[in-house]
Order: C-alpha cells, then sequence, then structure tokens
C-alpha cells in the first residue's frame, strides 16, 4: 500500500528487527527506507529460536511474517516432545556443601506452549522476511558515520560519503550500535556491551550422526545438560535435518581481551573446557566439526531508548545473552509496538510522543529480560547460591521462570503504549 503518513523514517540496519519493523512500518502506510550496512541482507549464525511471544508479535505485525516463520520453522522431532522448550538433565557429577548431582540425572521439562522449542536458520528467516520488502526501500553498503540535524530534518552520514535525510532515525544496528553511541554518547557508561563472563563453543552434527550417538530422543528433541560453570544445549534445525550445538563455560576470571568476539577454536581446547562431563556431552564434543568460539556480551541498562526525533530497536537498544532465547523476539515485540505507534502519528511534530511512549513501555520489559537471562545461565550451570545443586529447586525454577516472557499480552501492551502517547501523564508513569 502507498504511504499516507506526511513524514518519512530512516531505519538503519536490516536484522531481524529492521526488517520486521520496516514491514510494519509499510503496513501502517508509513513511509520509510532501509539503510544496510552489508551489500546485502545477511545474518550470522545459525539457529535462533522464538518463544510463543515473538510468534505472537509476527502475526500480528503482519500474518505473512508468521507465514514465512512456519516456512522455515524446525520443531522438536518427537509429537509427544511438541510442547517441550527443553528437557533438563546433569551433564556432569558433581559435589559440594554436602551435595551431590549424578550424571544424566533428568531435572526438568519445561514447556513453553502448543509449538514447544521453535528454531529457524538465520539466513532462511530473513530471506522469508525479504520477500516482504519491496526493492526500493532498502539500500545497500550504508554504514552510518554521523547524524546532524538541518531544521526539522535528520540528516543521516554514511562512511561513503553519501547524505539521506528523514523526520525521524530508528537504530536497528546491533550489538555494536553506531545510532547507540550518537544517541547515549561514545562516553556513556552504557554505551557499549559489556562481557557477561560467559563464552560458548557452536557447531552443527548432522542429524544422522547425532541420532547414532546419542539415540533418538536426544538428539531429535532440544536437550539442556548442566554442569558446574558450563552447560551444554543441543536442538534440531534445518528441518530436522540437523543438531545445533551450544557449549557454554564461564570464564573464571570475568575477562574478554580478545578485540574479536567470534574466533575459530580447536577441539582440544572444547574438550579441555569440558573435561569430565558424562559421555553423553562427550560424544556430543566429538561429533563438533571446527567449533567457533563466541564471547556473550550484553548491554548495561540504557536509562532511554530515544532522543528527539532518534531512537533504539531491538540489539542497539538492549542486546541479551542467548539463555532465555528471547533476545529476537523482543526485536520483533520492539518493532510490533514502534510501528503501530507511528501508524497512530499524523504529523512530524507528534514523532516524538510516540518514541516517549514506546520508550514507557517496552524500556522496562526489554531490559528485565537483559537481566534475567544473566540469571538463567547460573541456574543452568549450578551457580545459583540460593539453589545450589537442590534439583528440586531447580526444577521449580526452571518450570515458571520464563512464563513471564511467554504469556505477555500484547495487544494489551499496544493499547498501553497508545494511551501513552495520547496522554503525556501516562507516559510518564
Amino acid at each position: 500500500m502507498a504511504p499516507e503518513k506526511p513524514f518519512h523514517i530512516a531505519v538503519c540496519g536490516g536484522g531481524i528487527g529492521g526488517l520486521c519493523l520496516v514491514i510494519g512500518l509499510l503496513r501502517q502506510k508509513v513511509s520509510c527506507k532501509i539503510y544496510e550496512a552489508a551489500p546485502a541482507f545477511a545474518e550470522i549464525g545459525a539457529g535462533v529460536s522464538f518463544g510463543p511471544n515473538a510468534v505472537r508479535a509476527m502475526e500480528l505485525i503482519h500474518p505473512l511474517i508468521a507465514k514465512g516463520f512456519e516456512n522455515c520453522v524446525t520443531l522438536n522431532g518427537w509429537p509427544e516432545k511438541k510442547e517441550t522448550w527443553f528437557d533438563f538433565r546433569v551433564g556432569k557429577s558433581e559435589s559440594r556443601d554436602n551435595q551431590e548431582v549424578s550424571t544424566d540425572t533428568y531435572v526438568a521439562n519445561v514447556k513453553s506452549g502448543k509449538l514447544g522449542q521453535t528454531s529457524v536458520h538465520r539466513a532462511h528467516y530473513l530471506d522469508e522476511l525479504v520477500k516482504l520488502v519491496p526493492d526500493n526501500v532498502a539500500k545497500f553498503g550504508k554504514r552510518l558515520k554521523d547524524i546532524t540535524e538541518d531544521g526539522t530534518k535528520l540528516v543521516l552520514h554514511f562512511e561513503d560519503g553519501s547524505r539521506e535525510e528523514a523526520d525521524a532515525v530508528i537504530g536497528c544496528d546491533g550489538i555494536k550500535s553506531r545510532t547507540r553511541h550518537i544517541l547515549l554518547g561514545a562516553d556513556h557508561p552504557a554505551a557499549n556491551a559489556v562481557f557477561s563472563g560467559k563464552y560458548a563453543y557452536r557447531g552443527l552434527i548432522p542429524m544422522d550422526k547425532a541420532v547414532r550417538a546419542l539415540g533418538d530422543e536426544l538428539a531429535r528433541n532440544s536437550q539442556i545438560y548442566m554442569g558446574y560453570h558450563g552447560h551444554v544445549l543441543t536442538f534440531p534445525i534445518d528441518k530436522g535435518k540437523t543438531m545445533n550445538v551450544v557449549a557454554f563455560r564461564t570464564k573464571l576470571d570475568g575477562k574478554w581481551e580478545d578485540p574479536m568476539w567470534v574466533r575459530p577454536s580447536s577441539t582440544k581446547d572444547m574438550f579441555a573446557d569440558f573435561n569430565g562431563w558424562g559421555d553423553k556431552v562427550q560424544s556430543i564434543l566429538g561429533l563438533m566439526e571446527n567449533p567457533d568460539v563466541w564471547a556473550l556480551f550484553d548491554h548495561p541498562p540504557a536509562p532511554t531508548f530515544y532522543k528527539g526525533r532518534l531512537c533504539l530497536l531491538g540489539d542497539a537498544a538492549h542486546a541479551t545473552t542467548p539463555h532465555q532465547g528471547a533476545g529476537a523476539g523482543q526485536a520483533i515485540e520492539d518493532a510490533l509496538v514502534l510501528s503501530n505507534l507511528l501508524g497512530q502519528v499524523n504529523a512530524p511534530a507528534d514523532l516524538e510522543d510516540a518514541f516517549k511512549a514506546y520508550d514507557a513501555v517496552r524500556r522496562p520489559r526489554s531490559q528485565r529480560v537483559v537481566t534475567t537471562s544473566r540469571e538463567a545461565s547460573h541456574l543452568y550451570e549450578l551457580e545459583n547460591e540460593s539453589i545450589g545443586y537442590d534439583l528440586e529447586k531447580a526444577r521449580d525454577e526452571l518450570e515458571v521462570r520464563c512464563k513471564w516472557i511467554w504469556d505477555e499480552d500484547l495487544s494489551a501492551q499496544i493499547k498501553t503504549a497508545q494511551d501513552a502517547m495520547a496522554n503525556p501523564f501516562l507516559g510518564r508513569l
């Protein structure tokens, strides 16, 4: 549909959040253009998961986003595991303070809803989103350098020397966001992501090899193996043809001094990190070829997601660790709320009111996801001091801890934001 709103939005960044936002803006008849630094739309990494809240957000932004998700989603392989998010087991025997846990002890079956564990290949899902964006909406090779004001317009300056104008700019440019630096100031303590204290080995295993090593149930359905200062998760991707593996470890000194956040690793280093773990984990690691190691960073809480007519969305606003499988889903929730708010704006002068309402509603929830994701890693890695090695307490916590994320009433969230925009007093609550 042809844009009807009397303003134009520049979106910096063409990842999942940026594309979902643009699709939502176009549906709301808002003129927009997406500026991507890369020469084409692309995503790094293999599997990404979405909770039921994220799937509902897709549907509410545009039913075709949800359809694209259905086209490439992989679920647990066994029908009886359809609602399972992850099965939790002990991956390594441990003993501390008169408490013991034994390898292969079953801990919990955590259910997330009718779809259970959902995963898509990032690149495949991005391809589905790109189909919904007209060709003339995207410009590539546009790495943002600065943003200035020229009268009522914002001017985007790109590293290739080009300039573009817009009535507002929305930064969807990821964890190393340039727009976040511009908004907060490069020296602000929350301007840059910080090392979370965890790193992970990532790899893919052909499903037939995984089944031979682990058996059908463990290979084809999502699992988390718990251990002190580490955990290993597996889940099927690529329509069940491949098992995705992420093996997490705590870096005891809490430092990551390598300028590279992702780098090649070696099987030797990986096995050294998981020395003494049980047969199942050893089998999984033994099938991983050429693993990469990823340092896990997240954002300190920003005091605001907007300043004037510049606003942040997704990882640029609230990059999180992956321990609740909720980061990409929060970007989609952001896109849902912000596109609906901008669809209610009828004059450029009111854009800041939309950003203020978005900030009031989205910042507390998304930043809580960042905090609780770190807490989840401590639970999975038996580092939670109040639970220790008490597996019954761990089970009780695991079964409920993500429900506040998954069960969110998104229509109510939109209405709260719209009410805040209509009533500036509510926007300050």
